[in-house]
């Protein structure tokens, strides 16, 4: 729309008041809620947490330092244990009792996880067996019914030797002390145990090779172990039900593994008797690897298959130490193959191992990627946190799917063709699983968040960190996580099926999309878009070390993030993190002003042009064929001076008046005047409730375009619909918001003005065939069909 203003003065006062002013609604605004700091939902600072989001000065973390001797009985797929710990009481608190975790009693036949997983009995029928088994569903883990599962606690004792009174419930074991453990003293006792392993459930258990007879170990959660107490829970004795994973507690390790003497270990810390345990051909190479700067292998493929074959005639004990983790796992197998390099990867002189297990089955991925995956991660993530601490990082090679993080340690899926062949998502699957886990070391191994609350705090900050390892990696790389239109379809379900980011782990709904996307999608809008990538990283780096080897709480992190970087973030915390509505900004309208310029020459020829455009009507234009036969044209009598006058013709008046009016403008008026400006007035709707920065891309009628950028505070007074005027020297044929998909909007039909067409969805004829269609072979089992002869095609690869 073209508005002509008489005086100069006049267009800049409409022009301010159209800015100020806010169109009226109905519905009530929420904006002073959404931009108010987060206040009473944040725990009061105090001497342990101060209000900048860093540790305070009575800041505590009580320890445990553990000697642990295990045998992994091949046999009968069990694990037996006897610990000596040492639990030092750092707090300001006596302790009357401590508590250890069982986990393993998840598997119990009424664990409270059994026994809440929601079932039911169709209308349709149900087998004897499903009717039979609702009661006894282990969440995960695949069940000898001839076993009991969980820990089996067969002695608990003090330093000397005499019992303990403990109590097991559920998942956690209560130790009562016969006298309080007061600041600063430190107390020694005892357990053993055993439990009947489960096959592979995701975190832990065996993996059966039918082919061979072969089990694969990955070995977790396996021993009784501190919870924590902290300032924030006392006690964190929360049941484990599957879902939320571990809080746990720093300390020294030292463990010795029992296996058959033809397995192969990989485990949290440091071998201390490589020498004893394997060959001298392998230690050998293994000496060899500490200067190579590409994986070699220590135990080589043929070297693995023989072991399949073989039969065990002893036992072997691997002996590790482990300094200042707060966990610890291993893996051991006959099948495994095992590479290794250990390189300087900060270039600060201090060399690290990057290592990889995996049976035959893994291969080519595996022996190709793996090791290089895991420093690489250790590069990435080190370098936008801090330097990683430990002297080895373990990639292990477990089923075809998931992954599972511990110390040092990570069991990883991703697994090629029985052939060999493999599609990219599958590569891509498999690396980012390795980054994801091998990353894990730093949120929340490290930087030690309370997962059994809190999930997001590492799944998603270890998510985001993997998006950007996974670009590092390959600038076309098909991650998974951190683009914001990832989240689009989780952000636009069912209200009742979504929870807040703040939501404890057990209880959280649609887990995935949840703990892990939206968190890792907010902090890449934070970087990208929000706060700019130097800020966000220096932040975010500061967060990780001032927690690094603590335990942080989401309050520290919403804290530092602002401490550190000076922007206030808090209608972000509230809008991402603690609710559920979604990204939804509606370009309403535009309208579009230019200057009345005073310019006779100028102003005439416009409102010529737009005369004779009204004046074009479809009667005026078969009208145009008679004209000559009107009163008028036959008739000279019948004119006047109005026939021949020329509303649009420029007189010397007009030129008058024009001088007369640049005379009287300053210097700051003729310039506005001179540049010619556009003026578009823009109505916009926040229709999804949460407020983001405004993102519009102006495309102008010379081809080129330009983009504008308004912070999310532009909704601080008015939520629901806001107008912003934009000037330009060039007219703007389109307009389009977020046209980077930067905030994650969900309907990006109402994005741009005038309003696009929408594209049509895609549909395809399918042509019956008998049979079925059957599942399309991978790229490059296609390229092997179409260039290998027929006698050699689909060939396995050696395993």
């Amino acid at each position: 729309m073209r508005l002509k203003i008489t005086a100069l003065v006049a267009v800049c006062m409409t022009l301010t008041s159209r800015i100020w002013a806010q169109a009226p609604s109905t519905t009530p605004y929420k904006a002073n809620d959404r931009f108010e700091q987060l206040g009473p939902q944040l725990p009061t600072p105090n001497t342990f947490r101060t209000a900048t989001g860093a540790p305070g000065r009575d800041f505590f973390q009580n320890r445990a330092d553990y000697d642990i001797k295990v045998e992994l009985d091949d046999t009968n797929q069990k694990i037996i244990g006897s610990e000596l710990i040492t639990y030092y009481n750092n707090s300001p608190d006596a302790l009357k009792y401590i508590w250890l975790q069982l986990d393993q009693n998840l598997f119990e036949k009424n664990s409270t996880a059994n026994l809440a997983t929601r079932s039911a009995v169709s209308t349709s029928g149900s087998s004897l067996a499903r009717l039979h088994n609702l009661n006894n569903a282990e969440p995960g883990a695949q069940i000898d019914r001839q076993k009991e599962y969980g820990h089996k606690i067969t002695a608990v004792r003090d330093a000397t030797g005499k019992p303990l009174k403990y109590t097991i419930n559920g998942t956690m074991m209560r130790i009562d002390l016969s006298a309080p453990l007061k600041p600063g003293q430190k107390f020694g006792f005892g357990v053993d145990w055993n439990y009947n392993i489960t096959a592979y459930y995701g975190r832990s258990g065996y993996e059966f090779f039918e082919q061979d007879g072969n089990r694969n170990y990955f070995i977790a959660h396996w021993f009784p172990r501190l919870c924590a107490y902290d300032d924030v829970n006392g006690w964190q004795n929360k049941q484990f039900l599957g879902q939320g994973e571990f809080t746990l507690i720093f300390g020294n390790y030292k463990v010795a593994i029992t296996v058959p003497n033809d397995h192969i270990v990989g485990s949290t810390g440091e071998c201390l008797n490589y020498k004893q345990v394997l060959t001298p051909t392998q230690f050998q190479r293994l000496q060899k690897a500490s200067t190579s700067k590409t994986p070699l292998k220590i135990v080589t493929q043929d070297e693995a298959i023989a072991a399949e074959k073989g039969k065990p005639t002893g036992k072997k004990t691997w002996i590790y130490k482990a300094d200042n983790v707060r966990d610890f796992a291993f893996a051991s197998s006959r099948k495994f193959i095992w590479d290794a390099m250990q390189t300087d990867v900060y270039g600060d002189g201090r060399k690290i191992w990057s290592m990889s297990f995996y049976p035959k089955e893994g291969n080519p991925l595996w022996e190709q990627y793996s090791t290089r995956a895991v420093e690489h991660t250790l590069r990435s993530y080190g370098n936008r946190t801090f330097k990683y601490p430990y002297p080895v990082a373990i990639s292990c090679h477990a089923t075809r799917y998931g992954g599972m993080e511990y110390p040092m340690i990570s069991f990883n899926g991703g697994r090629p063709e029985p052939d060999g062949t493999y599609s990219e998502s599958n590569k891509a699957g498999m690396i980012g699983v390795i980054i994801h886990e091998v990353g894990h070391n730093f949120f929340p191994m490290i930087v030690n968040s309370d997962e059994r609350q809190w999930t997001w705090m590492d799944e998603g900050l270890n998510s985001f960190c993997q998006y950007l390892a996974e670009k590092e990696w390959d600038y076309n790389f098909l991650s998974g996580y951190g683009e914001p239109q990832r989240i689009v379809p989780y952000m636009k379900s069912d209200p009742a099926t979504l929870s807040p980011i703040m939501t404890s782990s057990d209880n959280i709904i649609q887990f995935g999309p949840n703990a892990y996307d939206k968190p890792a999608v907010a902090l890449n809008i934070l970087r990208e878009t929000v706060m700019g990538r130097e800020l966000f990283d220096y932040a975010f780096k500061e967060y990780a070390n001032r927690w690094a080897f603590k335990n942080p709480t989401p309050a520290d992190f919403f804290r530092t993030m602002e401490d550190a970087s000076g922007v206030d973030l808090d209608w972000f915390w509230k809008g991402w993190f603690y609710g559920v509505e979604p990204v939804d900004q509606d370009l309403v309208e535009v309208d579009w002003f230019t200057l009345n310029t005073q310019n006779p020459e100028i102003e005439k020829a416009l409102a010529r042009t737009e005369a004779e455009a009204k004046a074009k009507t479809m009667s005026k234009i078969r009208d145009a064929a008679t004209k000559d036969q009107t009163v008028v044209a036959k008739d000279s009598t019948m004119r006047d001076f109005y026939n021949s006058y020329d509303p649009f013709a420029v007189t010397d008046a007009d030129k008058k008046r024009y001088q007369d009016y640049l005379a009287s403008l300053n210097d700051e008026e003729r310039k506005t005047l001179e540049s010619k400006n556009n003026f578009y007035t823009l109505t916009l709707k926040n229709k999804g409730g949460l407020p983001m920065p405004v993102i519009i891309r102006m495309q102008f009628e010379d081809g080129t375009d330009s983009v504008a950028r308004f912070p999310a505070e532009i909704w601080r007074f008015n939520d629901a619909q806001i107008n912003k005027v934009i000037a330009t020297s060039k007219k703007v044929t389109q307009w389009t918001l977020d046209p980077f998909q930067e905030i994650a909007d969900i309907d990006t039909d109402n994005n741009s003005f005038p309003r696009q067409p929408q594209k049509p969805t895609r549909f395809q004829l399918y042509k019956q065939q008998v049979g079925g269609r059957g599942g399309a072979p991978n790229p490059m089992q296609q390229q092997r069909q179409s260039t290998q002869p027929p006698a050699t095609q689909g060939g396995a690869p050696r395993r």
